[in-house]
């Protein structure tokens, strides 16, 4: 049977990261998140003083920035020059940053080739913003996940909580809505459904149903 490019797109605290990971555990495949590589930029060009509007220093970054993806008792880890950066790049100063330098065309086409080279085999689940309008727009099949804003700011909330970020659930949920007007407004590769893109609401839904029903389509998908 033939190995899918599977894309899971959709706004932050929508669930994507746990839904794909157990998808591409379901099926057998390479989990990628994309968004890491996007905080990995963030993280590196944070600590080197370069603004997100630095195009000629993000250029520079990227041209030397190393990035591997590695498995662990813990998940899925992210790898800068050898160095594990999972932790450091959870923090919610990241996470807008790299909202930010996500929309430079540099950034965007230095990762676009790096994503590409990944599924050129297919066997790969990609969880990201724009994988099935951008980078996969030929993907064999296309999940576009949502939830309710109150419900993914308490997830969002919940998951700073545990990394000990103080942060009151009112502030999570104001960062979030701008976090998803600046997404879907940007010029380059704004955040919206592909229009062959299925979309699954995960606002009453836990994990183990939204797999099961992604799971359900590519079965379809394959007869």
């Amino acid at each position: 049977m033939k190995a899918f490019v599977v894309t899971v797109d959709g706004p932050s605290g929508a669930g994507k990261s746990t839904v794909s990971r157990r998808l591409a555990e379901r099926l057998g495949y390479t989990y990628v998140e994309t968004g890491a590589l996007y905080r990995a930029v963030a993280l590196v060009a944070l600590s080197e003083g370069c603004s997100p509007n630095d195009d000629n220093g993000l250029g520079k970054i990227c041209k030397h920035l190393e990035l591997r993806f590695g498995n662990s008792p813990k998940g899925s880890r992210l790898y800068a020059k050898g160095e594990d950066i999972t932790e450091r790049m959870r923090t919610s100063e990241i996470t807008m940053l790299a909202s930010a330098v996500s929309a430079r065309p540099v950034v965007r086409e230095h990762l676009l080739d790096v994503q590409r080279e990944m599924g050129e085999r297919g066997g790969v689940v990609f969880e990201g913003r724009d994988m099935g309008t951008v980078v996969f727009p030929g993907a064999d099949v296309k999940f576009y996940l949502d939830a309710d804003l109150d419900t993914r700011a308490l997830r969002r909330y919940k998951e700073l909580a545990e990394t000990d970020e103080a942060n009151s659930l009112a502030e999570v949920k104001k960062a979030m809505k701008k976090r998803d007007e600046d997404d879907s407004s940007r010029a380059v590769a704004p955040l919206k459904r592909a229009d062959d893109a299925i979309r699954i609401d995960s606002t009453l839904l836990d994990i183990e149903q939204v797999v099961e029903a992604m799971v359900h389509y590519i079965n379809e998908r394959t007869k």
